[in-house]
Parts: structure tokens; sequence; C-alpha cells
């Protein structure tokens, strides 16, 4: 078959499309922490709400090129917090793009930074938005944050999306998280999480980010959880990041195929259900897991949402590619001069 359902990225950072080019840090990072400290720390607090529209426009406009209409974004924008997710969704909307965004919750910034986060989950999903409550991760944020937000999914009948032992760092996340998951949950990343570690929800697999941090290889076939997909920021092309994730799993397992990985793949459409009624036509034909494994540049040529053609031949219908690159890099230029 050339035609599949619309794919789906199970954990994206929007707001990191504008990182590409940026700055040096002040000091070369030796850690994972000193990644976040010297790069994404720094980053998502230079964040306004108009870097925040530009960076999820390309973002969007990037996954529907690469076939993917269903994105689950973890925002976070210490100093742009009130209405950052509705920007999220309207520009993923304006792109023909679903969009089901959080914002990640976290004691860096003090108590007020956390209520602010927890408010801004409130106030989006309160108003009709699709999303979760976000966490930025365990070894952020004081135990009671942790205890509310968990309180605020259940309120609102959603669940929470969460790093959870991303680098060493987070190792003693399973003692803080524990009888707080979910069957709902999505646990990001999980490369340091023990076999046995009992935390409810969908394991979030992003092999491509966790090789450029050198935080090691989750090995998402350990677990019982389910396993999805995604890219922690680096673009949304799910056909390229399920070749990944089968070669990482091949590489420590000859016995390995492809169907474990597309399996983590179709995970996705449980995340966004709405996504499987979405039709991509692709340049390849069979869209078979064994074939697509082997067979470099594949892409789509067409893309129906909700019956809606937002892509023909190629070219996004709803909007003009080449301005939303230019305002991005408009915006990329002006976060950069702040870093």
């Amino acid at each position: 078959m050339t035609t599949t359902p619309g794919m789906v990225c199970a954990h994206h950072h929007l707001y990191s499309t504008l990182a590409r080019g940026m700055p040096a840090p002040p000091e070369t990072p030796t850690s994972f922490l000193g990644i976040l400290e010297q790069i994404w720390w720094r980053l998502d607090t230079a964040l306004d709400l108009e870097m925040i529209r530009w960076s999820a426009m390309l973002g969007a406009l990037e996954a529907l090129e690469s076939g993917t209409t269903g994105i689950v974004d973890h925002h976070e924008s210490p100093n742009a917090i009130e209405g950052s997710l509705s920007v999220i969704e309207e520009a993923c909307r304006e792109v023909g793009v679903r969009v089901r965004a959080c914002y990640g919750v976290t004691d860096r910034h003090g108590p007020d930074g956390a209520r602010r986060g927890l408010e801004e989950n409130r106030r989006y999903l309160s108003e009709g938005g699709s999303g979760m409550v976000g966490i930025h991760a365990a070894f952020t944020c004081e135990q009671g944050t942790l205890e509310e937000a968990a309180a605020l999914a259940r309120e609102l009948g959603v669940g929470v999306h969460v790093h959870v032992a991303e680098g060493p760092e987070d190792e003693d996340c399973v003692r803080h998280l524990s009888g707080l998951t979910e069957d709902s949950w999505l646990l990001a990343h999980c490369v340091h999480l023990p076999d046995d570690h009992g935390l409810r929800g969908t394991i979030l697999h992003q092999p491509r980010s966790n090789l450029n941090n050198s935080v090691g290889y989750a090995n998402p076939a350990r677990f019982d959880n389910p396993v999805a997909l995604g890219t922690d920021g680096i673009g949304a092309n799910m056909i390229d990041t399920f070749r990944l994730a089968y070669v990482m799993q091949r590489s420590v397992d000859v016995t390995a195929t492809p169907d474990t990985a597309w399996g983590w793949l179709e995970n996705g459409w449980d995340l966004i259900p709405e996504a499987r009624n979405d039709r991509v036509t692709w340049s390849y034909d069979p869209m078979d897991p064994w074939h697509i494994a082997f067979t470099p540049s594949i892409r789509p040529l067409d893309v129906e949402v909700e019956g809606e053609a937002v892509l023909k031949e190629g070219v996004p219908t709803r909007v003009d590619a080449a301005e939303i690159r230019a305002k991005a890099r408009e915006q990329a230029a002006r976060l950069h001069a702040r870093l």
C-alpha cells in the first residue's frame, strides 16, 4: 500500500525548533545536567510568545511535510507561561496538524513558577484545549508539586506527560513518582529506569535525542509498559525515527525485527486516535515495515486531515511554507541574540 494513517510524534518540544544554529554555550557541557543548564534551560527562559508561535508554526509545518499529523508536545517557557499552550495549539491548527499540549511544571523557578505552570495547564484544559498536565521531571520538582500535578490531572480527567530517568540525575524518580502514575501517563525517555520500576503509563522512546545527549540507550523492549516513539524536539519525521529505533534495538538484540519498532510507532495512534482517520499517500509502495526499514528517502506526497487536503504534491495548502520559514528565521535571530 502507498497510503497510511497520519503519523504521530509521541514526544516533541516544538519550542526547540528555533534552537538550530544557536550560539555555543558559555561552557562546554560534560554531563546531561550540564546540557540542560548550559543549553535548554537558558533557551527556554529566553522565549516569548511570538517566538513560541513561530517555533510551533515551523515545527508543525515540518511535521506535515514528514507525514506526521499528530504531535504530543511538552512545552516550557518560564518567562512566557500564561497563554503559551493556546499559542501552540493555534499555530498547529493553522498549519493543519493536531496537537496535544501540556506545560512542564517545575520548581526550578521557585514556588510561584510552579504555581503558574499548574495554572496554565488548568486554564488550557478547562477552556477545551486538547492535552495533558505536564511535569518537567521528578528531580526538578518538590514532592508537593508532583502530587499537585497528579491531582490536577485526575480532577480534569487527563494524564500526565513527564520526563522520567532521562539521565542519571533522575535515577531516584521511582521513589518520587510511585503511587502517583496511572495508565494514562506518558513517561518520556526512561533510559535509566530499572526493569521492575512499577510505574504505570506509556513509555516514550526518543533514540536520536538519547544518543545526542549521550545518556545511553533505553532499550524499551525490556519494559512491560506500552511504548510509543517521539523525537524530543528533533523534527517530527516518524518514518526516520522508526528506522533508528529498529537499528538501535537490533544493535543489542540480533533477533530483533522491524515489526517491534513499527508496533511502537503504531502505538502513537492510541495517544491521538483521530490521526488514524487521516490519510498520507507516500512516494513508496509497499509501506510495510520490512521495506521501510531499509528504504531511504520515502516522503509523503499528499496528506488529508479530516477529509481536507492539507498537503498536495508535497506542498502545504493552508499556509505559505516560505513565509513560515522566513518568520521563523527572524524569531530565531531574536532568540539567539538573547543567548
